[in-house]
């Protein structure tokens, strides 16, 4: 699973979804979460504006000084928690206040595509025109770029050492208005989905990440259960 080796300096699990527009995934945050292991394997959910992870920054006064002896004081006495009660969630604590120090310098530059060259960005389709959908299942206006960006984003991750990195989409559950709605959806994804894994494979990241497209079932047409359209 996603350990987190000494240094690391981005979260060994991270998701990307659209925190502007678009509908929200069904599950929420339980999405990520570690489930039944401790909260280290917790994954970290990354934002498309504003900061990067909620309450990144620090807040006016306290200055990365102040800080790193904040977590300092915080590591030693959960340390010492520790040695009496043996609660892995201590552990796991301590883990992610180091983390997050760590992440303050990383996830900035992380998100900072202006290193990028124009030839990485425009096969990725970031300044693609998008194509007027009168529907919300599209997920509304700015899904095409928004989704480009996380597929580079995904890429940098990777890049940095994160072992676990969903891309989250949630307006592909469509009951209606196919000829439209998935036509659009499938305009957004395709290019950026095929230039992230040719970008894996030409950086040499291709060989050692999996890369899986996943959905839900959906249901049949028997059980929509709309009598008045033919099935």
């Amino acid at each position: 699973m996603a350990d987190l080796r000494p240094g690391q300096r981005v979260e060994g699990s991270a998701r990307l979804r659209r925190a502007d527009g678009g509908r929200g995934t069904s599950a929420g945050a339980t999405s990520w979460s570690s489930g039944f292991l401790p909260t280290t394997y917790q994954g970290v959910l990354f934002r498309n504006k504003g900061e990067p992870v909620l309450n990144l920054n620090n807040p006016p006064g306290l200055d990365d000084e102040m800080q790193a002896k904040t977590i300092e004081a915080l590591r030693d006495l959960n340390g010492e928690r520790q040695k009496v009660i043996g609660d892995p969630e201590i552990s796991s604590r301590v883990a992610a206040y180091e983390l997050a120090f760590r992440m303050q310098s990383a996830a900035p530059e992380l998100i900072d595509l202006s290193g990028e060259t124009k030839k990485t960005l425009d096969e990725y389709g970031l300044d693609r025109e998008e194509p007027e959908i009168k529907a919300s299942r599209g997920g509304g206006k700015g899904q095409f770029r928004a989704f480009a960006a996380n597929c580079l984003l995904a890429r940098r991750l990777i890049e940095r050492g994160v072992r676990f990195v969903n891309l989250y989409h949630a307006s592909w559950d469509h009951h209606s208005n196919l000829d439209s709605e998935l036509k659009h959806n499938c305009l957004m994804a395709d290019q950026p989905v095929a230039a992230m894994i040719k970008d894996l494979k030409r950086r040499g990241l291709l060989d050692s990440t999996l890369v899986l497209w996943l959905s839900e079932f959906g249901r049949t047409p028997l059980g929509e259960n709309r009598p008045a359209r033919p099935r």
